[in-house]
């Protein structure tokens, strides 16, 4: 049976933590390997800009069966976020044969749908068995945190334990910590709650209930 590929076009480095909650979704409704990628385009010597020539890019360096693009809402909704996607995909000439693709758009920033998850947030700070209390905020509530990145650094400096120069030392790299957060959960369920979560799975739902699609990826 073939693995499935997928490619992730994202708004920026940090959001390549939303790849371990990807594939999670995929295998709960798909029976396929999975093989991942994300489109790192930055070392470009002139990285596309407009979104059209950045999906084009993506598929041309990670070629996939299947293209998440992610864009944060932000101070925006998201239906506007879908349709500014839709119509980047619009604009590519239509010679070009493009996979499904499936928008990713959590509310404000992915980093809401990390603060869930207490022992995930010790593991990635690098003390496991750490006593000191986590206020972790009520789950329903995280998609209305304004700036939920910030509030992930902070569990994850509580969670360190650390004092002083290390402190220090692991604020500096604060953002590599939080990008290992998913690694360390199994589970992502809770995250069903969350209606931009709601709708993601929704929306690869309908996609790997397309049959004509999955024969296609069985029989390759």
């Amino acid at each position: 049976m073939k693995e499935l590929r997928y490619t992730l076009l994202s708004d920026g480095s940090s959001d390549r933590a939303l790849i371990p909650i990807l594939s999670w979704l995929l295998h709960q409704h798909l029976g396929l390997s999975i093989q991942t990628a994300w489109a790192d385009l930055r070392r470009l010597p002139r990285p596309p800009r407009r979104l059209p020539e950045r999906i084009l890019k993506s598929l041309e360096l990670y070629p996939a069966d299947l293209l998440f693009v992610h864009r944060d809402a932000e101070a925006k909704s998201r239906q506007t976020r879908m349709d500014e996607i839709r119509q980047a995909i619009g604009q590519i000439p239509q010679d070009n044969s493009l996979p499904p693709v499936i928008c990713v758009i959590p509310v404000h920033m992915q980093e809401a749908w990390l603060l869930f998850d207490e022992a995930a947030l010790r593991k990635a700070a690098g003390n496991p068995r750490g006593r000191t209390p986590l206020k972790l905020p009520p789950l329903k509530k995280v998609e209305g945190l304004p700036h939920p990145e910030i509030k992930l650094y902070e569990l994850l400096l509580v969670a360190s334990g650390l004092s002083g120069r290390q402190r220090k030392k692991f604020r500096s790299s604060i953002r590599q910590h939080a990008r290992r957060v998913p690694e360390f959960i199994s589970d992502f369920s809770p995250l069903r709650a969350l209606s931009a979560f709601q709708a993601l799975e929704t929306d690869i739902e309908q996609r790997v209930s397309d049959a004509v699609w999955i024969n296609t990826l069985k029989q390759a």
